[in-house]
């Protein structure tokens, strides 16, 4: 009964406006190392291949977290989880800004990855236990708020320096932040896990569907990763504007994020997830290429990150929907997924890190690109080789 209840909902309900406010936070969290990585590096006396450290140790604490988190969703109330990982992450974030040892901030970094990975597994799987097939529209609804945090993110960093000259402020307004939403999680109650999930749980796991899923994302996340992350940095080290600037070209990039977002709603409702996937990826191919004809050019640059943000915008969600067709979604098979999307947000953005001093910034870009060729190869493969779990509706 309640699973046919929660699953013939057509609105947002309470749980998920909740879960929806938790993205919020996890947007503005997730955007927030990018404009900062300078100020973060002044206040540990490090350069910028040091603290780029940063990206691979936050995401390898997200990586763990994924593995680790997945099965409590399948134990635990998922409410009581999500809503102590908050908790766990406001208090990190408001100590970050704070350390002036790079070994101490590292640690700390983890930490917050690790938590965020359980914030951001937590809301996927608990919608689409209580809305099923159904999920697609709420899903991007879902990862727009993720988008609106981190388009607000950068636009916090930008006030805070031009009004401190400093970092600080930026981090403690999004730890203050995270605390009402803890707070509103315990007072709602979580979903069961739904019956036929339950029963399909016991069935064969497919691991080639899996794999294949876990590489897309992976792929998919160390690009969004590595773009949102090191576009500041790009633009700063090439000259072609100052750190103000360039934290609102960062934001242009999350902005266009939460409007392709907001623009797949209604698209997930009229389209196959297959195609839109296509689409998506052909549209970031395209502004990438725009970016590298006219590398020199801030303008280039800006309309590359505006198409590059609409086209991923709805990559993660759409994944995620088609996953709930061609595979069993539960938290043991999802935290794979989300091991493959930490995975990715540690490899690329790591790489480029280590590659940014010594062959150039150009490196940020072409590394992206090939990244987004990869990712279109494994989609093909992906609808090649897996198929449909149950009658959903069209792939």
């Amino acid at each position: 009964m309640i699973d046919t209840m929660e699953r013939s909902a057509t609105w947002p309900n309470a749980a998920t406006l909740a879960y929806y406010a938790a993205f919020l936070i996890l947007g503005l969290s997730g955007a927030v190392m990018g404009p900062t990585l300078p100020g973060l590096a002044e206040h540990t006396g490090s350069r910028i291949g040091e603290i780029s450290f940063l990206f691979a140790t936050r995401s390898l604490g997200y990586l763990l977290g994924s593995l680790q988190s997945g099965r409590l969703f399948d134990r635990a109330p998922g409410h009581l989880v999500i809503a102590g990982a908050l908790v766990v992450a406001s208090l990190a974030l408001a100590i970050v800004p704070t350390l002036s040892l790079l070994w101490v901030l590292t640690a700390l970094l983890f930490v917050l990855g690790f938590v965020e990975s359980t914030i951001d597994l937590g809301g996927n799987i608990l919608l689409v236990w209580t809305y099923g097939a159904r999920v697609g529209p709420l899903m991007n609804g879902l990862h727009l708020f993720f988008g609106v945090g981190a388009f607000l993110s950068p636009i916090i960093v930008a006030q805070a320096l031009l009004r401190s000259q400093d970092i600080n402020w930026a981090y403690w307004i999004l730890a203050i932040a995270a605390l009402p939403v803890a707070f509103w999680l315990l007072r709602v109650p979580s979903p069961a896990i739904p019956a036929t999930a339950e029963k399909r749980s016991a069935a064969p796991v497919n691991y080639l569907s899996v794999a294949l899923f876990t590489l897309l994302l992976f792929l998919y996340v160390g690009a969004e990763v590595s773009f949102g992350g090191w576009v500041f940095t790009y633009a700063t080290a090439l000259g072609l504007s100052g750190q103000t600037l360039a934290a609102y070209l960062t934001s242009v990039f999350w902005g266009a994020l939460m409007l392709g977002r907001l623009a797949g709603i209604p698209l997930a409702n009229r389209f196959r997830p297959s195609r839109i996937l296509f689409a998506d990826l052909v549209g970031c191919l395209i502004s990438m290429g725009a970016i590298l004809f006219w590398p020199g050019s801030l303008l280039a640059l800006r309309v590359g990150a505006l198409g590059l943000g609409f086209s991923m915008a709805s990559i993660f969600p759409t994944a995620i929907a088609l996953a709930e067709r061609r595979m069993v979604v539960t938290g043991g098979a999802t935290r794979w997924l989300f091991f493959g999307a930490g995975a990715g947000a540690v490899v690329l953005p790591w790489t480029i890190g280590q590659l940014f001093e010594g062959v150039g910034p150009a490196v940020t870009m072409y590394a992206i690109t090939v990244t987004l060729v990869l990712a279109l190869g494994t989609l093909a493969l992906l609808l090649r080789f897996t198929a449909h779990r149950r009658s959903t509706g069209p792939a």
